[in-house]
């Protein structure tokens, strides 16, 4: 068994290495290992896990809200929260760090997608808080690490995608109990930028500028600017603040009707994504005006697309994690874990470590569907409930997606702020010690997790 799981885990980062895709390089392994396995049928046995992996229903919500979030996020929903951050937060000193924080949190949580935060709000914002004084490299660092919230706090397609691989959790259970720590991770994101802030303002720019309500978007600027800044610029100057509110409320009742109708039974998160793209269709094609019906068979094929890679990944995965319990892998390894120490500190230090590690290398989705079977069972003997544990395990691998070299975010991020990853990865040490306290924070300290769905009766 120790040959099978060293050949494994060599094929597996040589195949990464070499820059295969995830999901392949996934399927790869496992017809390797099933090759190993004595009595087994590769072909049969890797066609029939690979089929019944996508044969959930609850994996039905992961297109919908795809759909929903990307619908949103070309609607004109980022210039409008972004206008009521700057309401809400503005007017402090070296405010626009904090409406960049607010928004991504805002933004995150309705489009589900980080990568979507950080190129809708930092297309925005990061030029905005160039042109108030603030560095370049930190103004990405700021909207990068803010945007992983957003995978935190629901509707979020991760915790879907860890419910089912779990099996006992319920995917209500899941978005509640990233409510209070998604929350708890913007929190600290902001006190980093306070405790930063004088360090990133540029000497000579006056802080009265920061303190305009639509400071965010509409400073004169230097640069060309596109269409959608300008009628940002033009409807943030004239708009009272009573206009600004109703213009982003809309878009911020899509979490509430999400919520509230799966907690108050009317309908499943499957049929709660299904509503979430009819009401931003809504919302961006009736109410906002901004979709035109001939972009949405652009709009389908992106959603398609992002559907397929992320039900690859679920199917080979699936026949991974098949694979390994047939030889009792993960067994093997939570008792090898358990044998360093009985210590839960220690044990789930170690696990925080190992996904640290992972994120740094595998994007979140095949993190969650590869090492959820491998740890969870280890986390259980330990007594904790597979609900902290799944949160606990995003909140980890959020960080890993603002890390080099596989950094989804900080890709992003990047190329919209035109800078390098070395520049601004010194910049965000402040925001990489603010997501490390969240996640220790929740994982030694249950409540922050647990006390939503136990109010709730969802666990």
């Amino acid at each position: 068994m120790e040959v099978q799981i060293l050949i494994l885990a060599a094929s597996f980062l040589a195949l990464l290495l070499l820059n295969v895709p995830v999901a392949i390089a996934i399927g790869l392994c496992t017809l390797m290992l099933m090759m190993s396995m004595s009595g087994v049928d590769t072909t049969l046995v890797m066609a029939q896990r690979m089929s019944s992996a996508n044969s959930s229903f609850t994996l039905l919500a992961i297109p919908f809200f795809i759909a929903a979030g990307i619908l949103m996020g070309e609607g004109g929903m980022s210039r409008r929260l972004i206008d009521f951050a700057t309401l809400m937060v503005g007017r402090f000193e070296g405010g626009l760090a904090y409406v960049s924080t607010l928004t991504c949190m805002m933004f995150g949580a309705i489009s589900g997608s980080a990568t979507a935060a950080v190129s809708s709000i930092g297309g925005i914002m990061i030029p905005a808080m160039q042109r108030r004084g603030f560095d370049r490299d930190y103004s990405v660092a700021v909207t990068t690490t803010a945007a992983t919230t957003g995978l935190l706090i629901p509707p979020s397609n991760v915790m879907i995608v860890y419910a089912v691989v779990s099996g006992n959790v319920s995917v209500a259970a899941m978005f509640m109990a990233g409510v209070l720590p998604g929350v708890l991770v913007g929190v600290l994101i902001m006190v980093a930028c306070w405790l930063t802030i004088r360090g990133a303002l540029r000497p000579g720019v006056s802080d009265s500028t920061e303190h305009s309500p639509s400071a965010g978007t509409s400073a004169p600027s230097s640069t060309v600017e596109t269409a959608n800044q300008n009628k940002s610029t033009a409807q943030a100057n004239s708009a009272s603040p009573l206009q600004i509110v109703l213009g982003a409320l809309p878009s911020m009742l899509l979490i509430v009707i999400v919520l509230a109708g799966i907690l108050g039974g009317l309908f499943s998160a499957t049929e709660a994504s299904a509503i979430a793209v009819l009401y931003a269709f809504v919302m961006s094609v009736l109410f906002y005006r901004e979709v035109k019906l001939s972009s949405l068979p652009s709009i389908c094929l992106r959603t398609g697309v992002m559907t397929s890679v992320v039900f690859l990944l679920i199917s080979t995965s699936q026949a991974m994690s098949w694979a390994l319990a047939s030889q009792q892998i993960p067994q093997t390894l939570a008792s090898l874990m358990l044998g360093i120490s009985d210590n839960p500190i220690v044990i789930l230090l170690l696990i925080n470590i190992a996904l640290l590690f992972v994120g740094t290398f595998m994007d979140m989705t095949p993190a969650v569907l590869i090492f959820t079977p491998i740890f969870l069972p280890v986390v259980e003997k330990l007594g904790m409930h597979p609900v902290q544990f799944g949160v606990m395990m995003v909140a980890n691998l959020c960080i890993g997606l603002c890390t080099p070299p596989v950094g989804t975010c900080l890709f992003v991020g990047c190329s919209v702020g035109k800078t390098s990853i070395a520049a601004v990865t010194r910049s965000m040490i402040p925001f990489f010690l603010a997501m490390l306290v969240a996640l220790l924070m929740t994982t030694y300290w249950p409540a922050i997790t647990m006390w939503l769905p136990q109010l709730l009766d969802l666990v």
